[in-house]
C-alpha cells in the first residue's frame, strides 16, 4: 500500500505528519521535505504503543500491544493534502491513518473503528454528516488561571479582548483545512467555543483531532495554555463536545421531512436515546468528565429529547431541510472524537434497522424530568454499562474494548489513591 506523494509547495522544508492516538491526542512526527516522497510510498513507523498508551504516555499490558509482542511498529501513511502551517514558515502539516506490516488498518485504532460504522452507514445507503463544537478554556501559562474575570458568554467587548488569539486560531485553522464557522466567550471566565463546520463524519473527526492540537499549539504562540480538560475548575462551566448529526443522500437531508424531523430522523434519534447511558464511557473517559454532569450547568443528565431544548440530552434543530440536525450533547470535549462517533452514529443505525421511536419529547426542565434514563455520573458506572454492551463490543471489538476499559480502571484507580488539597486543608488540622 503506497500513497501518491502530495506535492510539496515551494520553500518548505519540513512535513509534519499526525494522527490521534487511544485518547485521540495528535501525535506524530517532523520528516525533513527531502525524505516526505519515501514517507508517501512506505509510510511512517511508530511503536504500536501509540494505541496503548493514556494521556500522560503510560503504557501497560493490553490485550494487542504488550511486552510479549514487543511493541512492533505500525505505520502512518498520509491521506490527505499538505497545508502550510501559517505560524511556522517553511513547514506544512498533513493528516494520517495508520496500518500495520500487512498494511491493514490497525484493528485498536480507534479511527478504524469509525471507518467500519461509516461503511455501514454507507451500505445502509447512508452518508453521515456531523457538524462538532468544542469549548476549552485559555489560561495563563504561568499560573494556569484565567487572565479575565467574570462570565461574559457572547460578549463582544470579552470577544475583542481575546481576539488576538482567537482570531489567529479562526483565520489559522482555516488555513490548514479545518473551516471555522465562528468563535465566542463561553458561560466562564477564560472559556470560548469554536464551531468546525459540518461534513463526512470521518473528516470531521480528523479534523477535531488536528483542532486539538493545534490549538493547543497557537494558544502557546501567544502565551496561554489552552486545554480541553472536561472539568478544569468544578464552580465553572465545564468544556463540551457537542456534536450535530444528520443523515444525507445524494445531496438530500435525510433527516428532514418540509421543515420537520423525518421519520427516519425519529428512528435515527430514538437510536441515539437508547443507547446514550450504555456507551458514556467514550463520551466521558476521565473520573474528572463526571464532575462535568452536573444539573442546571447546561449539560445533560439524562436521555431526555426536545425541540430546541438547551436542557436535554437530546436537541432536534428544526430550519429548512438542509439545517435540520440533532445534537447530542453529553460529550466532554476531552474525548476521543473517533469513537465518539462511531458509537454514536452505530446508536443512529440500530434505532433504523430496529424502526425505534423516541420517548415522548421534553418541552419543559429536562434537570427535573423523572420518567428519562439517566447517564451514568460516575466512571465506574459507566464502566459497568460497557462490560455489558453488545453494541460497545460489535462497534469496538474486543481488544480495543478491553483496552478502553483497562483504562478508565486505571484512572479510577489512581484518582482514588489520592489525598487531595481540599482534604488536608479541612482535616488535617481539625481531628
Amino acid at each position: 500500500m503506497s500513497h501518491k506523494p502530495k506535492p510539496l509547495p515551494e520553500g518548505v522544508h519540513t512535513v509534519v505528519l499526525g494522527m490521534g492516538d487511544l485518547n485521540g491526542l495528535l501525535r506524530g512526527k517532523r520528516i525533513p521535505a527531502d525524505n516526505w516522497n519515501n514517507i508517501c510510498a512506505s509510510g511512517m513507523a511508530m511503536a504500536n504503543a501509540i494505541f496503548a498508551i493514556d494521556m500522560n504516555c503510560d503504557v501497560w499490558d493490553t490485550p494487542y500491544a504488550n511486552f510479549e509482542t514487543g511493541y512492533p511498529d505500525l505505520y502512518v501513511m498520509p491521506t490527505g493534502d499538505v497545508y502550510p502551517i501559517p505560524w511556522e514558515e517553511g513547514v506544512v502539516f498533513s493528516f494520517g491513518e495508520a496500518v500495520g506490516h500487512d498494511r491493514l488498518p490497525v484493528p485498536i485504532d480507534p479511527r478504524a473503528a469509525l471507518v467500519r460504522v461509516l461503511q455501514k452507514a454507507s451500505d445502509m445507503g447512508f452518508e453521515p454528516r456531523v457538524g462538532t463544537e468544542l469549548e476549552f478554556y485559555l489560561l495563563d501559562k504561568d499560573t494556569l488561571k484565567p487572565r479575565d474575570r467574570g462570565i461574559q458568554v457572547y460578549g463582544l467587548p470579552r470577544a475583542s479582548e481575546l481576539e488576538h488569539v482567537l482570531g489567529p486560531i479562526r483565520r489559522h485553522l482555516s488555513a490548514v483545512g479545518i473551516p471555522i464557522e465562528q468563535s465566542n466567550p463561553e458561560y466562564a471566565a477564560g472559556q470560548v467555543e469554536v464551531n468546525i463546520r459540518y461534513d463526512e463524519a470521518l473528516t470531521a473527526a480528523d479534523r477535531v483531532v488536528t483542532f486539538r492540537g493545534l490549538v493547543k499549539e497557537l494558544g502557546n504562540t501567544h502565551g496561554y495554555h489552552a486545554t480541553f480538560m472536561s472539568k478544569p475548575f468544578f464552580a465553572e462551566s465545564g468544556n463540551g463536545f457537542h456534536v450535530h448529526h444528520s443523515l444525507w443522500r445524494d445531496g438530500e437531508n435525510l433527516m428532514a421531512d418540509n421543515g420537520a424531523l423525518s421519520a427516519l430522523g425519529r428512528q435515527y434519534l430514538a437510536g441515539l436515546q437508547q443507547h446514550m447511558s450504555e456507551i458514556s464511557m467514550v463520551s466521558a473517559t476521565t473520573p474528572n468528565a463526571y464532575r462535568r454532569r452536573q444539573p442546571y450547568t447546561f449539560c445533560p443528565i439524562n436521555n431526555t429529547w426536545g425541540v430546541d431544548n438547551r436542557t436535554v440530552g437530546l436537541r432536534v434543530i428544526l430550519g429548512n431541510d438542509n439545517a435540520i440536525r440533532v445534537e447530542k450533547r453529553d460529550g466532554s470535549a476531552d474525548c476521543n472524537p473517533y469513537l465518539l462517533l462511531a458509537l454514536e452514529i452505530a446508536s443512529g443505525l440500530s434505532g433504523i434497522e430496529n424502526k425505534l421511536e423516541p420517548t415522548a419529547q421534553t418541552t419543559g426542565n429536562g434537570y427535573e424530568d423523572q420518567d428519562h434514563q439517566a447517564i451514568p455520573t460516575d466512571l465506574a458506572s459507566a464502566v459497568a454499562l460497557a462490560r455489558e454492551s453488545d453494541l460497545m463490543a460489535e462497534v469496538l471489538g474486543p481488544d480495543l474494548l478491553e483496552m478502553l476499559i483497562q483504562q478508565s480502571e486505571r484512572e479510577i484507580e489512581f484518582v482514588a489513591n489520592q489525598v487531595t488539597p481540599v482534604e488536608i486543608e479541612r482535616y488535617l488540622e481539625s481531628f
